[in-house]
């Protein structure tokens, strides 16, 4: 029951910032997310014995989110500037680890809610699109998973999940992108059925990668903030590689 009026109030809230929210608010709220995220990444290194500089790592990861151009000069910038603060590390053999760790969360998640901005100056719909087919392959993928599940998925990473239910998330997710994307866009049925499989297919290994963080860490939610969620990066998981994913789609690396 936590879980379901959790899911009644976000719900409603994200698609307000998506299609109505001002821009500013938009952005505050992509900034609150980022911040609450890699809080929470923090935490899970913490609990692997690596040191993140929490604050260092928010304020570099606000300019990431929000400066004018995140190019590869700026992830160099980045790169640069956490080396130099792994120099005060009291141990030194810690240093590879907190820099690169911090790098990592920095890249996960700022990249990721950075690409939310890209999709919504693009149109709503494309965010939309990105954020709300993994509610779509999450609902199908327990349900499925729960009636005609038998075969594990990642029994080491995250045990509760199936192929059964991957496969019906997968199912869901298309048919619903091929019915949502040609209307608010210019993209054909086909091409929208490709495309949210492969997104479908990214939010579930987000999902698992991210358990994969928990599970070598040996805590089971990344936080508590959402009940019946446990934290904002148990809930966004999926989104995080999704998002980049479409992005990905829209503005091709290669160009």
């Amino acid at each position: 029951m936590r879980r379901i009026l959790t899911a009644l109030i976000l719900i409603p809230s994200v698609i307000y910032v998506i299609f109505f929210g001002p821009a500013l608010l938009f952005r505050l709220v992509v900034a609150a997310l980022g911040f609450a995220c890699f809080h929470e990444f923090s935490g899970i290194a913490e609990a692997q014995q690596i040191r993140v500089p929490v604050w260092l790592g928010q304020v570099l990861g606000l300019v990431f989110l929000l400066a004018p151009v995140a190019d590869w000069r700026l992830v160099l910038a980045l790169t640069m500037a956490l080396m130099l603060w792994a120099l005060r590390a009291e141990r030194l053999s810690e240093a590879i680890g907190l820099s690169a760790t911090t790098l990592l969360g920095i890249i996960y998640v700022y990249g990721a809610w950075r690409c939310a901005t890209v999709l919504r100056d693009q149109s709503p719909w494309w965010l939309f699109f990105a954020v709300s087919i993994n509610w779509v392959a999450d609902s199908a993928a327990l349900y499925v998973g729960r009636t005609f599940g038998k075969h594990k998925l990642a029994p080491v990473v995250s045990p509760a999940k199936t192929w059964e239910g991957a496969a019906g998330a997968a199912v869901f997710a298309t048919v619903f992108g091929m019915v949502l994307l040609p209307r608010v866009t210019q993209i054909s049925p086909l091409e929208a059925g490709l495309l949210s499989f492969v997104v479908c297919v990214a939010g579930q290994m987000g999902d698992l990668a991210e358990s994969a963080l928990k599970r070598g860490a040996g805590v089971k939610d990344s936080g508590h903030m959402l009940p019946g969620h446990g934290g904002w990066l148990d809930r966004l998981d999926s989104t995080l590689f999704s998002m980049p994913v479409v992005t990905f789609y829209l503005y091709p690396p290669y160009q």
